[in-house]
């Protein structure tokens, strides 16, 4: 701690918790790689100041410490970017209070396109995430998956492997007789093609998990690691259902153009 995804994608608030070190000497300094405003793209940058400037001596405790950390675009050498951190007394969490420029709130165009009139409801999911309101992104983001879920299940219908496509197309017909997103996904989650299933992890499986957890009983931080869940895997469905048929249309596109050509001489 702090690592790089932790700067790179934590919204505020939001707690990283264990591995964080007794002494001051012992904390890293992790390159991270960022948007630039200067060279409009991403880059990598360093951190340029030192934690001993923040805390005092070279083995100062961690504990109940407020840190800046501060890092330069190595392109452009220019370009800067600022994170206040603060690490518990106890040192179990670790959490950022400030950032600048703030954590961004923007969406993947694929998924915008795709969410259409709910796309305003997901950024303002994004808005909660940023905020560290837990409970609020949360409950965003489960709207969505309510609201588009049987569209997303028929969109994974021609990508199923010609053997389960039966078994599929019956499970996807009990879907239409309830209206619980969790059991819509539990009927499917065993189906899903494996081209959906990165290193053998079911995204539908852990998406029925996150649901199943509900608001009532969570803490606003145990809504907001939910809710950062449920926005990666559906951004991540969306993202490769549109990218596997897109690929298919090319193939299929191809192999006609060959055939045609094959076919003339």
């Amino acid at each position: 701690m702090p690592h790089k995804e932790f700067l790179e994608e934590y919204s505020l608030f939001r707690k990283l918790k264990g591995g964080i070190p007794a002494t001051i000497d012992q904390l890293p300094r992790p390159a991270i790689n960022m948007n630039c405003s200067n060279c409009k793209s991403t880059q990598t940058f360093n951190m340029f100041n030192k934690y001993v400037d923040e805390l005092g001596p070279w083995n100062a405790p961690c504990g109940n410490a407020r840190l800046r950390l501060k890092y330069k675009c190595q392109s452009c050498k220019d370009f800067t970017r600022e994170f206040s951190i603060y690490i518990s007394p106890e040192l179990d969490y670790v959490y950022k209070y400030g950032q600048y420029p703030e954590w961004e709130i923007k969406m993947d165009k694929n998924l915008e396109k795709t969410l259409g009139k709910h796309s305003k409801t997901f950024r303002k999911g994004l808005v909660c995430e940023s905020q560290g309101y837990g409970i609020g992104a949360f409950a965003y983001y489960r709207r969505i998956t309510e609201e588009i879920i049987d569209e997303l299940l028929d969109s994974i219908e021609e990508l199923i492997e010609e053997g389960h496509r039966a078994e599929y197309k019956e499970a996807l017909e009990k879907t239409k007789n309830t209206r619980v997103t969790q059991d819509k996904i539990n009927l499917v989650k065993d189906l899903l093609p494996t081209i959906l299933k990165p290193d053998g992890l079911n995204p539908f499986g852990v998406l029925h998990s996150e649901l199943s957890e509900g608001l009532h009983a969570e803490s606003d931080q145990d809504c907001l690691e939910n809710a950062t869940h449920v926005r990666t895997i559906l951004t991540f469905l969306i993202n490769q259902i549109i990218q596997s048929k897109e690929a298919a249309k090319n193939f299929s596109s191809s192999m006609k153009s060959i055939l045609e050509k094959k076919s003339k001489k």
